[in-house]
């Protein structure tokens, strides 16, 4: 049994790895015990089950839940407190099973400082991999999955390709200013590529009004698993730190993605993308927190701020010219 039951992001970062793990490991059965949402991001396994549990529940509550199981080995990926004292009661009651083995996910503390001083010379360890070592500490072999690419386009023309553009986040320091999303959109559209905006309900009037002829927003319009099917599709997705960058990535989609208070090399980026396609400044500020949470210092956001629509462009047009002539 996995467990990891929030944040979307971090859920999504995991996914690559449990397919890789399940294919590698066929006579394992393995129960990913998760947010109710992801489900879609874990089928087509025959050996994969998928377990939905509410991130807002109590320990003894999620004790029953994942007692039920009967797992042998559990890998806690999530670390909280709530889900250490229902394993401590899982614990507890497999006390005499000698076959029961718990792995938990070894968590890197955040130190700004020292982490702006080794920035360039020794990143954070990313979290894949931090996800990666409790699989095999579990004494679980794994062979990558070389089908798992990343899309290439069929065509240089600008008229075949469809860009998404998720411009939300949880937190204000991870989000583009809505200006620079607007014309963001406008150039893509007048270059003649077909935009979908992507976010939730709470921000369907707000991406209407950006919409035109070639410009569609699904806020609020498809299911989970229907939005997956489309980000699919997708020639390549503008995200920002966020879990919309995270699914475009396990299902193959090229990402531009746009960094403020957090920072691609703090570990979260995903294991899919080029390092090359994450739109950072650079400022002496960042990182200013590990999750984009702290309110800019100066007010101002200039971490933000400092990435241009003309930048995030050319980055667009880079990617897709690349992929189509490689």
């Amino acid at each position: 049994m996995v467990i990891r039951l929030s944040a979307l992001g971090d859920v999504a970062l995991m996914a690559p790895l449990v397919h890789d793990y399940a294919m590698s490991n066929p006579d394992i059965r393995f129960t990913i015990a998760g947010p109710p949402l992801l489900m879609a991001l874990f089928s087509g396994m025959d050996n994969v089950e998928y377990l939905r549990i509410k991130k807002k529940q109590s320990f003894i509550k999620i004790y029953k839940i994942l007692n039920s199981v009967g797992a042998d080995t559990v890998i806690d990926l999530h670390k909280v407190n709530r889900v250490g004292f229902a394993l401590t009661l899982l614990r507890l009651r497999n006390l005499f099973n000698f076959h029961f083995r718990l792995r938990a996910l070894r968590k890197g503390k955040f130190s700004r400082w020292l982490y702006l001083h080794h920035l360039y010379h020794h990143p954070r360890k990313p979290q894949y991999q931090r996800y990666d070592d409790v699989f095999r500490r579990a004494g679980l072999k794994r062979v990558e999955n070389e089908k798992r690419k990343t899309k290439k386009s069929a065509s240089a023309n600008s008229s075949t390709f469809t860009i998404g553009v998720a411009p939300f986040s949880q937190h204000k320091g991870k989000i583009w200013p809505w200006e620079n999303i607007g014309r963001l959109v406008k150039i893509l559209a007048d270059s003649g590529y077909q935009v979908l905006l992507f976010g939730g309900k709470n921000e369907a009037s707000q991406l209407e009004t950006l919409a035109s002829e070639s410009v569609k927003s699904l806020a609020g319009k498809q299911s989970f698993a229907e939005e997956l099917d489309i980000i699919k599709s997708l020639s390549l997705m503008v995200s920002m730190d966020s879990s919309n960058m995270h699914f475009a990535s396990v299902l193959g989609v090229p990402v531009v993605s746009i960094w403020g208070a957090t920072h691609p090399d703090f570990g979260f980026y995903p294991q899919q993308q080029s390092r090359d396609n994450a739109l950072c400044a650079n400022l002496s500020c960042q990182p200013c927190s590990a999750f984009g949470q702290k309110a800019c210092r100066y007010g101002d956001y200039r971490c933000l701020t400092a990435i241009t629509p003309e930048m995030v462009f050319n980055k667009i047009q880079s990617i897709l010219n690349q992929n189509a002539h490689a």
